[in-house]
């Protein structure tokens, strides 16, 4: 600034210079410019220490620029690096993530394998052998909705299932026996021992005591022991079982046979599980099948006795004023209408159209029997099946409130009722279509017997009145035919 302010005061000083004295201008400008010298010397020594001052400081800020943009750049060497490495994680992330969706796919499978092994051993084993190996059963099924286990606890369970199905495979070989628990026929429960010979399960009670077949009971994992006729084989399922040396037939069917010989099923077996109310169901359905052959035999023989020609004779006769032929005609012929036809012409001098309800009443009434019986009976036969299926639930539900360990008694009381209402219903509906089969013959009758009557009415109304003398005689027979016709 002081050069500047030097330059100011030289200019200042010129301009005023004039209106001095011209013997003092020398001196003044004299000291003046010393003065100006002297400030522009201290002026250019403080820019030239300024300057040095600048240089010094210059030189170790640019040694720091350069050491700030060397550490960017390893900055930047290192991000590099840190993002590639982040890239590189993220990919072996992804594949790492991958590879357990894979694992657990992979144990998820091998998880439902062992669930559905676990699930559908069951239905493949004897009944018996669940006493063997039912506790880890349950345990695996168990491990699968135990939604608190750890999957390693889960595959400990299961596994250990499958040792155990594999333990008792290479145990079955030849044969295998175990200890458990039977119910006998009746209801009593046995402790003893099983034999299981490939599909065939036997049980010896201790002490000798319930021996026989293994059948599984629905609902209950202690099986039904059934009992065979006194004889070899029960004396072979004894040893057997007792001392694991017997003699036991060749069974190709799997156990079938044996099966189908303690469960025979036969109508006479089914009638016996019945219980009582089946004999008031024999009586009816004895007493609808008698009702329905001799009705069906009456609509044979009535068939066979239907006689066109005689009722052709008939209504000439009446046609030609001869009532007492038609009468005659009425009583010899064995066509029903013919019959009440002239039943009612005998009497018309009393009532013709009495005579003729009368007669037709009578025919109707032989082919009404029966019908009320079959009536009957369809009514009858479902409420007595119905009577069956209380009585039989009442005797399961009596067993149930006092021994819970007869299933097989309870059960009995189910077929008991089953049984009943079936042979009630189909009681009841064989019985309906005869039932209305006899009602349609019977209607039949009724119509061809009511067209035949208004045919006679109207003939003799019209020789009363003198018409059949005057016109021509029309054929009685045809007008009957075209009655029925036109009434069907």
């Amino acid at each position: 600034m002081r050069p500047f302010t030097l330059a100011g005061c030289l200019l200042g000083l010129a301009a005023g210079a004039p209106a001095q004295e011209p013997a003092a201008a020398p001196s003044t400008m004299t000291r003046v410019s010393g003065s100006a010298g002297k400030e522009l010397a201290l002026s250019i020594q403080e820019l030239n220490r300024l300057r040095e001052q600048i240089a010094a400081e210059k030189q170790p800020l640019a040694q720091e620029l350069t050491s700030l943009e060397e550490k960017l750049t390893q900055l930047r060497r290192d991000h590099e690096k840190v993002t590639r490495l982040v890239d590189e994680g993220n990919l072996e992330v992804s594949k790492i993530k991958g590879e357990i969706k894979l694992w657990q796919d992979e144990l998820n499978y091998v998880g439902n394998l062992l669930d559905e092994y676990a699930r559908t051993f069951e239905s493949k084993v004897n009944v018996s052998e669940l006493q063997y190996c039912g506790q880890a059963l349950e345990t695996a099924k168990q491990a699968t909705e135990n939604t608190t286990l750890a999957m390693s606890e889960r595959f400990t369970r299961q596994t250990a299932f499958v040792d155990l199905t594999v333990k008792r495979l290479f145990d079955a070989i030849g044969g295998m026996r175990f200890p458990g628990v039977g119910v006998d026929p009746q209801g009593a429960v046995a402790n003893g021992q099983f034999a299981l010979i490939g599909p065939v399960a036997v049980f010896q009670g201790e002490g000798g005591g319930a021996t026989g077949l293994v059948v599984p009971q629905s609902g209950s994992t202690r099986p039904l022991i059934r009992a065979l006729d006194d004889g070899p084989l029960q004396a072979g399922i004894a040893s057997l079982v007792g001392g694991g040396d017997g003699l036991m037939p060749l069974d190709p069917s799997r156990g079938g046979a044996l099966k189908e010989l303690v469960q025979k099923t036969n109508l006479l077996h089914i009638f016996e599980k019945g219980g009582p109310i089946m004999w008031p169901l024999l009586f009816a359905s004895i007493l609808a099948l008698g009702t329905v052959l001799e009705r069906l035999l009456f609509l044979t023989r009535e068939k066979f006795k239907r006689d066109p020609k005689a009722l052709d004779r008939f209504f000439k006769a009446v046609a030609t004023g001869d009532h007492q032929g038609a009468a005659n005609a009425g009583r010899t012929s064995k066509f029903f209408v013919v019959r009440a036809l002239g039943y009612a012409v005998a009497h018309k001098e009393l009532s013709l159209e009495s005579g003729l309800l009368y007669a037709q009443a009578l025919e109707m009434k032989r082919f009404r029997r029966g019908i009320p019986v079959l009536d009957t009976v369809i009514t009858l036969a479902p409420l007595l099946g119905l009577l069956g299926t209380v009585t039989g639930m009442m005797a399961s539900f009596s067993i149930i409130g006092g021994e819970l360990s007869a299933p097989g008694a309870i059960t009995g009381g189910i077929a008991e009722a089953l049984i009943a209402t079936a042979f009630g219903l189909g009681i009841a509906i064989t019985a309906v279509i005869p039932f209305n089969f006899l009602n349609a013959r019977m209607e039949e009758a009724r119509h061809e017997m009511e067209s035949a009557a208004a045919q006679l009415e109207l003939m003799i109304r019209a020789s009363a009145a003198g018409v059949a003398a005057s016109a021509p005689a029309p054929d009685p027979a045809a007008r009957y035919k075209h009655f029925e016709t036109v009434s069907r």
